[in-house]
């Protein structure tokens, strides 16, 4: 049997070429998804080749071009699909299969990208410092009772130009200018890191609140070294004032040049399955986009929300308007 799943750097050269296979750029880590791609090959024979790429997805699928061995591409946030759709590299994917499996919201109009799970934009709250019922919208972190209270990753990172995109989707330019601005000054220290670095922080005393995605906190009480910093925070789901709470997503989209085009469209189905969607559940803490699937037993400890009305679609054309305001406020600076 030849190995299923592969790292690639950017600059590798072409995927192998096998009988009955589907090839895959990715830009989630391959141990995320190898418990996938053992379940479907052990489920229909066919091999699944994963490259991750980190960075340069667009670029290297312009690159190559028509003859691309890429047949499908795998992402973590709503931007980078957006980002390969624009630059002319995917194909649009009508399937009923598809559309039954996954939410209107979570999915391109047009058909050229897929959600297959999904993520809240939550706020981590200390359990020492901050009460039940203290921060409740997205709004209020730009209130000034959070000076000097916020912990922050980057601005500019897809997950914030994504939140930052609802708020205009929600209201307008303007306001949304305003709340960036609100938030900027209630940071306890300049952006840096990643979500569990926010956690890592309130744990350390240096702020009270942050701003991260529900994921993380699976992959942090996973870990000994950090299971600590997780137990010292409370996950909130805020909503916006006239809104639910925000989503993001990992998606799919099968590439121009697909060789395998068949298998693609099965490999895409199946992920968006009740097997598949059980498996992301379970190993990934996130939350699956089929209705029914349930939630794993961590996931569901956190809660109950209500997800946000506006559509990823909505959310995604925000994004250069979004990108201009964190530039515009300096958030990170």
């Amino acid at each position: 049997m030849r190995p299923a799943l592969f790292a690639l750097a950017f600059a590798s050269t072409a995927l192998p070429a096998w009988a009955d296979e589907v090839n895959v750029y990715s830009h989630r880590q391959p141990e995320l998804i190898q418990p996938l791609v053992d379940a479907f090959t052990a489920e229909t024979g066919i091999a699944v080749n994963v490259a991750f790429v980190d960075k340069g997805m667009a670029e290297r699928l312009q690159a190559e071009g028509d003859r691309g061995p890429a047949d499908l591409v795998l992402t973590v946030d709503i931007a980078r699909l957006i980002q390969i759709v624009d630059a002319g590299v995917v194909q649009p994917v009508q399937s009923d299969v598809l559309e039954a499996n996954i939410p209107a919201a979570l999915r391109d109009p047009d058909d050229q990208w897929f959600g297959l799970t999904a993520r809240a934009r939550i706020i981590y709250g200390s359990k020492e410092r901050v009460q039940p019922g203290e921060v409740t919208t997205y709004e209020d972190l730009a209130t000034e009772k959070w000076k000097g209270r916020i912990c922050s990753r980057s601005g500019l990172h897809d997950y914030n130009v994504a939140l930052l995109g609802a708020v205009i989707a929600h209201y307008d330019e303007a306001t949304a200018t305003a709340w960036a601005e609100g938030v900027k000054a209630n940071l306890a220290r300049k952006p840096d890191g990643g979500d569990r670095d926010q956690v890592k922080a309130i744990a350390a005393g240096e702020c009270d609140i942050a701003i991260g995605n529900t994921y993380y906190m699976g992959q942090m009480l996973a870990d000994p070294e950090q299971v600590p910093a997780a137990e010292s925070v409370n996950i909130v789901f805020p909503t916006f004032a006239n809104g639910g709470t925000h989503l993001n997503i990992s998606g799919i989209a099968m590439t121009k040049s697909a060789p395998n085009k068949d298998n693609a469209l099965k490999f895409m189905e199946w992920l968006s399955g009740d097997a598949a969607q059980k498996i992301y559940a379970e190993t990934n803490h996130e939350y699956p986009v089929k209705e029914g699937v349930e939630r794993s037993a961590l996931v569901q400890s956190w809660g109950e929300f209500t997800a946000d009305d506006k559509t990823l679609a909505e959310i995604a054309a925000q994004r250069p308007a979004a990108v201009k305001i964190m530039e515009t406020v300096n958030f990170d600076g």
